[in-house]
């Protein structure tokens, strides 16, 4: 039976009969990868923290007919202790792990997670406000699946002029002259905070106001609501 390390994020785990779990993990060689950890339920289990949800590890992994076998593990970083002391970081993980399960379910990169990866580094280690990493991390890692947003001109004419308002049903900005029905009237400040995060820009975010970061996660998670026809478990609400 063929074995392959690689590094890996935990997306979820679920518990399999009395003291096995199958983890969830996106790796950067290998994809999104289901493998069974046995015993890791058992008090004795010597790599079961290692494991939970958040964690960048290094493993090692047989692979199987309908699931793979986890053999060995490594800690790189353990992102759960300190997302998990704060609600609002919790749920800003919960919600970039499943968007990116989500994301590479068919096709996954290493872009997808190496973007991944250094988004719970940075929510973990406080990088700049949470909602602000969350956003970013979904607009570029939608961005990065095709489904990038258009900040510079109207999506209808093309103009660079009087870009007024945003629709995600068109994929991005639109000016006075082509407001359609559902777009949001946005100020030019909000505009300027949605291309920042898109580029993971945070000297341009520190000015801006809880409002505009207000509007700018609401455009954000109704930008994810439209592309992931599923929807997320974890984006029941925004929060900021």
């Amino acid at each position: 039976m063929a074995s392959y390390r690689d590094q890996a994020v935990v997306l979820r785990t679920h518990k399999l009969g009395e003291a096995d779990r199958i983890i969830t993990m996106l790796t950067p060689n290998h994809g999104l990868v289901r493998a069974v950890a046995k015993g890791v339920r058992r008090t004795a289990s010597k790599f079961g923290a290692r494991l939970e949800p958040f964690s960048h590890i290094d493993v090692m992994c047989f692979h199987g007919r309908s699931l793979d076998t986890i053999t060995q593990v490594e800690s790189i970083a353990l992102y759960a202790p300190a997302l998990s002391g704060e609600l609002s970081s919790y749920q800003a993980a919960s919600i970039m792990v499943e968007t990116a399960a989500q994301l590479t379910e068919v096709e996954a990169s290493a872009h997808q997670f190496h973007l991944l990866a250094g988004g719970l580094k940075a929510l973990a280690g406080g990088l700049a406000p949470t909602g602000l990493i969350r956003d970013s991390y979904l607009l570029r890692a939608l961005a990065l699946s095709g489904w990038a947003l258009n900040y510079d001109s109207c999506v209808v004419c093309g103009s660079r002029a009087d870009l007024a308002y945003f629709s995600v049903a068109h994929g991005g900005v639109l000016c006075a002259n082509c407001h359609k029905p559902g777009a949001v009237a946005v100020t030019k400040e909000v505009m300027l905070l949605l291309r920042a995060l898109s580029r993971g820009d945070w000297q341009q975010t520190v000015n801006a106001t809880q409002g505009e970061a207000n509007q700018a996660a609401a455009i954000v998670a109704a930008h994810v609501k439209w592309q992931l026809e599923r929807g997320l478990k974890s984006y029941s609400t925004v929060m900021h």
